[in-house]
C-alpha cells in the first residue's frame, strides 16, 4: 500500500509505550516538537507533490532501553544521564511515523521475539515464517540480541537492519555493562552488514549514512527576543559530569575574569567540590529551562568532554558562540582511552584528519565554524584570553543547518527509505 503523510502524532505516543523514564524522555520531546515536526511534514508533501511512495513496515527495537542490556539509561536520565541516544531516537520515531510508515516498537527482548515470530523455548532456531518487516531500526544491543535470537535468520535478512551508532555522545563507556559490548562493536566485520547500514549522529564519513537529529527552529519573534536579550558576559559550561570539571582551574579562572560561568552539574546534596565556588551552578535543568539559559548566554564552552553530543548545536541554534579545545594531537583510539574498542573504521574514515579527531565536535568546527565556532589551543593560555575577549564582542545570529531541521531530517530519511 501508498504511504501517506500524517497530520498528527497522538497515535505514535500510545506506540512508544510506557513504563520506563527514557520512553517519557522521548515522548514529551516528540509533544515539544510537535507543531514543527508537522509544518515540516506539510512542507515536504509538497514538495514530493504526487510521488508514489510505498508503505513499509518497520520494527523499531531499542536495544539499550532493554532490561537485558542493563537499560543503564532510564535510571539516568533524571541525574542527567546521556540524553543524546534519546534525542536521536524520539526524532527518528517523529520522522519514520510522519512519512506514514506502519510502525512498531520494542523496549524488550519478549516484544522483539513475539514481533520477529522467534520459536518459543531456547536456542537461536531459524524463523518459521518470513520475517514481517521490511526494514528493523535498532542498535548495537539490539543487533546483538537479534542474531542471538534469530539463529540462521539472521544472516538471510541482515539486508533489512539499519543500526543506529551514536557515536560518543556521554562518558557511558565507563559502565562496565558498556565495556562488554565493546567486543561486539569493535569490529563492524563481525556483522557482515554494509557500511552504509550504520548510520551516525553528525555527518562523519561518506561510508556510513548520516541520521541526524533535529534542533529546535526559532521563528522571528523569538530570534528577536533573543538577540535583544543576550548577555554578552555569560558563559555556560558544556557537560553534566562533574568529572569534567576536573583539572581546569586555569581556564576557569580566566574565564572568570571576563565572564559570568554558569553550569549544569549533576548533584545530589554537597555540591562537587570539582566546580570552582565563583560558578553559578543550576544543577540539572530540564530541556527547556537549559534552553533558556542558552539563549541568554554568550558563550557555550567545552572542556573536551563529552564528544560530539547534541549541545553544541542547540546552543549555536540559540545565538550562542560555542568555544572548544582543538586536540593536539589529535584524540583517536591510539592514545585516549574513550575511543580505545570504537569501530575500527572509524579511525580510517578519520585517517585524513590526521589520524584522529582534532576537536571535541569536528562537525561543528568543519562544517559551521567561525564566527558561530571557535576551536582554539587551550594550552597557549594567551590564545584562549584572546578568543574569549573578541567572543564577547562578535554579533552572532542564532544559526541552525538545514541538515538539524525537521524538514532536513524528514527528507534524509524518505530518501534513505526509497533508495537504500
Amino acid at each position: 500500500s501508498q504511504a501517506a503523510f500524517r497530520s498528527d502524532l497522538a497515535r505514535l505516543l500510545e506506540l512508544i509505550g510506557t513504563g520506563k523514564e527514557s520512553l517519557s524522555f522521548m515522548k514529551k520531546r516528540i509533544r515539544h516538537l510537535a507543531q514543527q515536526w508537522l509544518r515540516a511534514a506539510r512542507r515536504l508533501e509538497q514538495k514530493l507533490k504526487g510521488r508514489q511512495r510505498d508503505q513499509k513496515h518497520i520494527l523499531i527495537h531499542i536495544g539499550f532501553l532493554t532490561e537485558e542490556s542493563g537499560d543503564v539509561f532510564s535510571p539516568r536520565v533524571l541525574k542527567g544521564g546521556p540524553l543524546g541516544e534519546m534525542v536521536q531516537w524520539a526524532d527518528i520515531l517523529a520522522a519514520l511515523f510522519l512519512l506514514g510508515h506502519s510502525l512498531r516498537v520494542t523496549v524488550s527482548l519478549k516484544e522483539l521475539q513475539s514481533h520477529l515470530g522467534v520459536p518459543p523455548g531456547r536456542g537461536n532456531c531459524p524463523l518459521t515464517s518470513p520475517l514481517p518487516f521490511d526494514l528493523i531500526y535498532t542498535d548495537y544491543h539490539g543487533l546483538q540480541q537479534m542474531k542471538q535470537h534469530m539463529g540462521l535468520s539472521f544472516k538471510k535478512y541482515r539486508c533489512r537492519v539499519r543500526v543506529i551508532d551514536t557515536f560518543g555522545t556521554e562518558p557511558a563507556y565507563n559502565h562496565e555493562e558498556y565495556a562488554t559490548l565493546r567486543g561486539y562493536r569493535t569490529n563492524w566485520g563481525y556483522w557482515n552488514l554494509q557500511p552504509t547500514q550504520f548510520m551516525t549522529m553528525f555527518p562523519h564519513t561518506p561510508d556510513n549514512s548520516f541520521m541526524g537529529f533535529v534542533s529546535e527552529e526559532l521563528n522571528k519573534t523569538e530570534r528577536q527576543f533573543i538577540k535583544s536579550n543576550k548577555v554578552s558576559s555569560m558563559a555556560v559550561v558544556y557537560g553534566k559530569e562533574a568529572s569534567i570539571w576536573k583539572g581546569k582551574e586555569k581556564f576557569l579562572a580566566i574565564l572568570n575574569k571576563y565572564m559570568e560561568i554558569h553550569g549544569t552539574v549533576y548533584y545530589e546534596t554537597q555540591r562537587p567540590p570539582e566546580v570552582p565556588a565563583f560558578v553559578k551552578n543550576h544543577g540539572l535543568l530540564p530541556q527547556h529551562e537549559f534552553q533558556q539559559l542558552l539563549r541568554k548566554a554568550k558563550l557555550f564552552i567545552g572542556f573536551g568532554f563529552p564528544y560530539e553530543g547534541p549541545a553544541p548545536l542547540e546552543a549555536i541554534a540559540n545565538g550562542c558562540v560555542f568555544l572548544q579545545a582543538r586536540f593536539n594531537p589529535p584524540h583517536s583510539s591510539l592514545n585516549h582511552e574513550f575511543f580505545r574498542g570504537k569501530p575500527t573504521s572509524r579511525e580510517a574514515s578519520l585517517a585524513e584528519r590526521a589520524d584522529g579527531v582534532s576537536s571535541q565536535h569536528p562537525y561543528a568546527e568543519d562544517f559551521i565554524g567561525k564566527p558561530h565556532v571557535w576551536t582554539v589551543d587551550y594550552n597557549n593560555s594567551e590564545e584562549f584570553e584572546a578568543a574569549i575577549k573578541t567572543i564577547m564582542r562578535t554579533q552572532v545570529d542564532p544559526y541552525l543547518p538545514y541538515e538539524y531541521t525537521c524538514e532536513g531530517m524528514l527528507e534524509r530519511i524518505h530518501a534513505y527509505i526509497q533508495h537504500q
